[in-house]
């Protein structure tokens, strides 16, 4: 009867243990943050939701400021990690590519906030960003391959881009996915990142479980 009830109380711990609230930051620019969009429409609101829907029981934190560059991100990752986070989101250098930042400076920045998340003992979801061609072969090969590489590096899950979820990638398909400046997303296309984003944000929450 003893042992009976010892295993019950295990099973009892182990799933209160199994169900332990995840608090997940997601640093980023204007796509994290929700720009041009109601409250309850942007990125982090509408991924909180989804992952409500999914029974998880995460808590996100938008850290997402509108016109931010890596730079940026790294200057403030400090007071993002706060002791409650467990993990991060870091989508971040689309900024860096309108203003042709070089990507070693852009690897520089990204490499100290992974450096920073991993000082903490904070998993990471790392997301890509591809250049355009304007700036030269060059330039776009080193600026796409800098997220891959650091996400190897430093072990972290990694989405290759913010766009994932939507169902192209060709600019002149998106019209519904995009507000009128052709550069964020729209309630809609939100919706269809959020779809892209939410099973590898799961597999964050348990990493950080486990």
């Amino acid at each position: 009867m003893m042992n009976k009830l010892i295993c019950a109380m295990s099973l009892v711990i182990a799933g209160a243990a199994g169900a332990e609230q995840v608090t997940i930051a997601a640093l980023g620019d204007s796509l994290t943050q929700g720009y041009g969009l109601p409250q309850e429409q942007g990125f982090v609101p509408q991924l909180q939701r989804w992952l409500d829907a999914q029974g998880a029981d995460v808590t996100l934190i938008n850290a997402g400021v509108s016109g931010d560059t890596t730079a940026g991100g790294l200057s403030r990752v400090a007071w993002t990690l706060t002791p409650e986070v467990d993990g991060m989101i870091v989508a971040l250098g689309g900024n860096d590519l309108l203003r042709g930042i070089a990507p070693e400076v852009a690897r520089q920045n990204i490499d100290g906030i992974l450096s920073a998340a991993a000082q903490a003992d904070v998993d990471v979801l790392l997301v890509g960003m591809q250049a355009p061609g304007n700036y030269g072969p060059d330039y776009k090969q080193a600026f796409d391959t800098l997220y891959p590489e650091l996400a190897d590096s430093y072990g972290t899950l990694y989405l290759d881009s913010f766009f994932a979820g939507l169902p192209s990638r060709d600019p002149a398909a998106l019209a519904d996915y995009v507000q009128p400046d052709g550069l964020h997303p729209n309630a809609q296309g939100v919706a269809a990142i959020v779809e892209g984003f939410g099973p590898l944000v799961l597999e964050l929450a348990e990493r950080v479980r486990d």
